[in-house]
């Protein structure tokens, strides 16, 4: 498609709000002006969203307070996806957002430019300061793949637990907690978030062989004995 398809639909949808509408003033896409009204519309049209989209319009920004970014409106969960994090996007860049159906030309204004100031979830916030505080050192390099098997506090304590019953065989949860300072031991141990633990009487666990190399990874099966 072309940019240019985007361009009678806006239009048309400004004009119903009393705007002058005109094409390509300057380096905007779009810029409508409204009788009593100081601030100009502008708005830049894009094939899709993009880094560049995203430039021009920040660029606008200089001669106006009310600029806008417009797409053509696709189909499909992707694109309602893209639609979610670009207009998260906006709303922090105080930029608006007009998706165009152009099978139809019914145009949405999903967002309206605006003041963007971040509101804080106190509950994330004290969820990172806690995890923060609880892991032992610095045992990842930012950057890496959270696929690529990251430390956190829970696994620290998880391994923590591992080598105690490596080294005291089954125990009671409240002794493992209390020997390793893992306060949360015993549900750790019963959740087994790693296959780690097995369940051998009541309140008492002992390692499962996928434990023992976790715990000792000297242990696993084809490793060669540290000379």
């Amino acid at each position: 498609m072309r940019e240019s398809e985007l361009y009678a639909p806006v239009k048309g949808f400004l004009e119903a709000q009393s705007y002058e509408v005109k094409g390509e003033v300057g380096a905007a896409d779009i810029v409508a002006c409204r009788e009593g009204e100081d601030d100009p519309v502008i708005v830049e049209l894009k094939a899709g969203f993009s880094l560049v989209l995203f430039h021009q319009a920040i660029a606008r920004q200089a001669m106006s307070d009310a600029v806008y970014v417009a797409v053509p409106h696709r189909a499909g969960r992707r694109f309602l996806r893209a639609l979610k994090s670009n207009a998260a996007l906006c709303r922090r860049l105080g930029l608006g957002l007009i998706t165009v159906r152009l099978r139809d030309g019914h145009l949405q204004v999903h967002l309206d430019p605006a003041p963007y100031r971040p509101r804080q979830v106190k509950a994330r916030k004290g969820g990172l300061l806690r995890e923060f505080a609880r892991r032992q050192g610095d045992p990842n390099m930012g950057g890496m793949s959270r696929q690529g098997g990251l430390v956190t506090a829970y696994r620290q304590d998880a391994l923590r637990i591992a080598a105690h019953l490596l080294a005291h065989g089954p125990s009671r949860g409240a002794d493992v907690a209390r020997a390793t300072g893992v306060a949360a031991a015993t549900r750790m141990m019963a959740d087994d978030h790693y296959g780690w633990f097995d369940r051998v009487a009541r309140g008492v666990y002992a390692l499962t062989a996928e434990g023992m190399v976790a715990a000792d990874p000297g242990k696993a099966p084809g490793k060669a004995p540290a000379a």
